[in-house]
């Protein structure tokens, strides 16, 4: 995981953002709002976002200016984060034209996500002649087995529609589940993992083997955890209701992605910190979401521990699990019984391990880094030296 690396640019392209990063190098871009009110920043200064209309224009706009300091001719491919590969692309894979029709295809198992996916790669690959590289957030969790992807639905929606459990965040429980074996000096196939990726988006692993084999987002990273904005796991009977009550699919849609999660249940921010400021002023609401955002992590790692027969360590990782100590410490409280017990001060102090120095059960505290994750991909797919 500490190999050098060729230049190699990461591209992640959301609904209405573009974050880019060159590694090893590690000059950072963001645009977001694109389409409305564009905003950019960067490592290396101001960037200029004037005349940005899409993801291409964004895209533009970071390379002129990463031009001014290292010559783009260095640049030896890019890799894309592609949210969902379906059950087809399981790892890496080169982009032509045929993966770019077959992502088209696996577009209806992630509306939200693959089609901004997409305009990343086009737009890259009309203005860098390298190869791209996508790596996919489902690949991780393709190990899963049946018995952990399946839904009591009738087996022809899974047989002609792809409908099961994919699971996402595949490059960062990959990367923190590396790097906890690291810490614990073990191999991480000789571990029992439960990875807590938790920040907008949040979702919980069970890595056991070195392998992923069950994880709270299913289908769509809709489902699980409570988030940001998403709700995470509802009743199916209660979207049935809402439908049958008038509301339309698309209005659906919106207030499970959008109008939920933290959001939704105080009425205050989608993120935490505020959330929490809000609950310490006497916000009886959201003190409520933060109880159940809590709630719902423990509830994920009991089972992933039930899923795996035992448990070697938990790691909390994204800008949540890596900043929020209370939120730590909430969500393992009454999870003695599993072996682990924190540190109450290594815990505040966000060290590397906050677990206690007689816990059964290891607690980490690992920074994600799903950059150099997809940039390893990138090399590797490639060969590249």
């Amino acid at each position: 995981m500490t190999a050098p690396l060729p230049p190699v640019l990461v591209v992640n392209a959301g609904s209405s953002s573009l974050k880019v990063k060159l590694l090893p190098q590690g000059h950072a871009f963001l645009v977001e709002r694109i389409g409305g009110d564009v905003a950019g920043s960067s490592s290396l200064g101001a960037l200029p976002v004037t005349g940005v209309r899409d993801h291409a224009d964004a895209l533009r706009a970071c390379l002129e200016l990463l031009g001014a300091y290292v010559p783009l001719a260095e640049v030896r491919a890019v890799g894309h984060r592609v949210v969902h590969g379906g059950e087809r692309y399981t790892a890496p894979v080169v982009v032509d034209e045929g993966v770019l029709a077959d992502l088209e295809g696996l577009s209806h198992l992630a509306p939200l996500h693959n089609p901004p996916n997409l305009e990343g790669i086009r737009a890259a690959r009309a203005l860098l002649d390298v190869p791209q590289v996508a790596v996919f957030d489902t690949a991780f969790h393709a190990s899963l087995p049946p018995h952990a992807y399946l839904y009591g639905l009738p087996r022809s929606l899974y047989e002609a529609r792809g409908v099961r459990r994919y699971g996402f965040h595949g490059p960062s429980h990959d990367f923190v589940t590396r790097r906890a074996a690291e810490v614990l000096g073990r191999a991480r196939a000789s571990l029992k993992l439960v990875s807590l990726h938790l920040g907008n988006g949040a979702s919980a692993a069970a890595v056991s083997g070195g392998r992923s084999v069950d994880t709270t987002m299913g289908m769509t990273p809709l489902a699980g955890l409570v988030m940001g904005t998403r709700a995470g796991d509802v009743d199916p009977g209660v979207l049935l209701y809402l439908l049958e009550g008038g509301m339309s699919v698309a209005e659906l849609s919106e207030l499970l992605n959008k109008r939920s999660g933290l959001l939704g249940l105080s009425g205050v921010s989608n993120d935490m910190r505020d959330v929490a400021r809000a609950a310490a002023e006497g916000d009886a609401a959201a003190a409520e979401a933060v109880a159940v955002f809590c709630y719902r992590v423990r509830l994920a790692v009991g089972a992933l521990t039930a899923a795996m027969g035992g448990l070697d360590a938990v790691i909390f990782t994204g800008g949540i699990g890596q900043h929020d100590a209370a939120v730590r410490a909430r969500s393992l409280a009454g999870l003695e019984v599993l072996g682990i017990e924190l540190d109450a001060a290594r815990n505040d102090a966000h060290e590397t391990r906050i677990s206690a120095d007689g816990s059964r059960v290891a607690v980490l505290v690992i920074a994600t880094d799903e950059e150099r994750m997809i940039a390893e991909a990138a090399v590797a797919v490639l060969g590249l030296a």
